[in-house]
């Protein structure tokens, strides 16, 4: 089964979002639990948690359906500790938000080591903040996103995921989240079947099938290698249909969320309708 779907809002409440996702056809979305853009944030009420429970059933959604996006402003490899402290805490705080609301996944963009430390340094932080974080909240697994190495970021190579989850204790509450675009503008072709192929039989040998727990389904503004993070709608990028029927076509994508984040939201459910009809 692919569980296909896009990025949606959760304006007025966290409790809307299953319903947006429904609207467009989706069977998998993402959202945001708190305001990306701000630190702090009010709790969740308990109607927030009870109508979202409530909509997830009415919509036939399923935990393992969703995949809720941590903030932008958290850099769990930050060189600086009152800063690093500050990106753990709100890390902790969306764990216990997806674990209130019943969810199982919380994906993340890993950090940035902002040219103080090294990669290697900055992964490492990276992996600590992850152990730290899984003592504080039960059950909810982080899903670490790959990157397209634009500026210092990190991410943006397989060995640096997989340096991470070699480094986190639980390693059975670790995963990865592989973005199509951040891929192909990191160097790795997607736009090809011989470059797809050889791009997941890396991960598979470097990172492992048994980590992927989600996809972000993006074509690319940018060229293959550029390192700029800039999504564009499917089929209209530099990667090009292909890859996303290969995706469609691989029993390997199957049973996890394959989320839409491209740019023209009113394509959306266009974008789903084309992907469903390409699995066999």
């Amino acid at each position: 089964m692919k569980y296909i779907g896009a990025h949606v809002s959760a304006s007025g409440g966290v409790e809307n979002a299953p319903l947006n996702a429904c609207e467009i056809g989706a069977t998998a979305f993402a959202f945001f639990t708190k305001n990306q853009r701000q630190w702090a944030a009010k709790p969740l009420t308990e109607k927030n948690i009870k109508e979202f429970k409530e909509n997830m059933e009415k919509c036939g959604f399923t935990p393992k359906q969703v995949l809720p996006h941590n903030s932008y402003l958290t850099n769990l490899g930050h060189p600086e500790e009152d800063k690093l402290e500050k990106s753990r805490n709100s890390f902790i705080d969306e764990l216990e938000r997806c674990h209130q609301l019943g969810l199982i996944y919380l994906n993340f963009h890993p950090g940035s080591h902002l040219k103080k430390i090294s990669e290697e340094e900055s992964l490492d932080r990276v992996a600590e903040s992850i152990n730290i974080a899984h003592k504080a909240v039960p059950e909810v697994i982080t899903v670490i996103e790959n990157t397209a190495g634009q500026g210092t970021n990190l991410g943006y190579k397989f060995e640096h995921l997989a340096h991470i989850i070699d480094k986190v204790e639980d390693k059975s509450r670790v995963a990865v989240c592989i973005d199509t675009c951040h891929s192909f503008t990191a160097g790795y072709d997607l736009s090809t079947e011989e470059g797809f192929k050889e791009v997941f039989d890396q991960f598979a040998k470097i990172v492992g099938f048994e980590y992927l727990k989600g996809m972000h389904i993006n074509d690319s503004k940018k060229e293959l290698g550029s390192k700029v993070d800039r999504h564009h709608n499917l089929g209209e990028g530099f990667i090009g249909w292909d890859a996303f029927r290969f995706i469609m076509e691989d029993s390997r994508f199957a049973g996890i969320p394959l989320v839409l984040e491209t740019p023209d939201q009113d394509k959306w459910a266009e974008e789903i309708s084309q992907l469903k009809a390409m699995v066999k």
